[in-house]
């Protein structure tokens, strides 16, 4: 089965939102979105990289802000594709999905930021347009929230409810290990 690696928003606003203090779970995650990089280029498997590119001159991902910026561990090489999004999924309003079928790719592994938002994002949408999607357990991170309800929920709590809502139900959530097993 043909697999490409869709690396999501690793851009320099969340690593500015870390050197601030932003509490995140799995600091591991850099290193393991380098490993599964480094073993798709050398199997000349397809890489995506996705870059989210808000729309209000103020967002921090706007693309004139520093923050727009690919963090350089990330950064695409050779003829690696990139696609901008403005929106959460990187299936919408993009040609994500037409690229990937003309790839004939059927299986997406998915990393990146945030666990509970653009990754989650696009691990939902490559379910729904029907590929076998895998969703790399440690190499995606989330950052802690407060509710509406006020409750705060810890990074490592969001992170673990991100995995246990697309476990099972949208595909398979593995450890980079495995997926490099595979």
């Amino acid at each position: 089965m043909k697999t490409a690696l869709l690396v999501i928003d690793v851009q320099m606003a969340l690593a500015h939102d870390d050197a601030a203090g932003a509490v995140r779970s799995c600091p591991e995650a850099s290193d393991n979105i380098e490993r599964l990089l480094h073993r798709f280029r050398a199997s000349g498997d397809k890489i995506v990289h996705v870059h989210h590119h808000g729309q209000d001159p103020d967002d921090p991902f706007h693309a004139d802000a520093p923050g727009a910026a690919v963090q350089p561990f990330a950064a695409p090489q050779g003829d690696e594709q990139v696609i901008i999004k403005h929106v959460s999924s990187a299936f919408a309003g993009t040609t994500l999905e037409a690229d990937l079928r003309a790839a004939d790719v059927e299986r997406v592994v998915i990393c990146g930021a945030t666990a509970n938002h653009c990754a989650e994002s696009a691990a939902r949408s490559a379910s729904s347009l029907g590929f076998d999607m895998v969703y790399a357990a440690d190499a995606v991170w989330a950052y802690e929230a407060t509710g509406p309800d006020g409750a705060t929920h810890s990074a490592d709590q969001i992170h673990s409810v991100t995995l246990a809502n697309l476990h099972g139900e949208f595909g398979a959530v593995q450890s980079t290990d495995d997926i490099l097993k595979a």
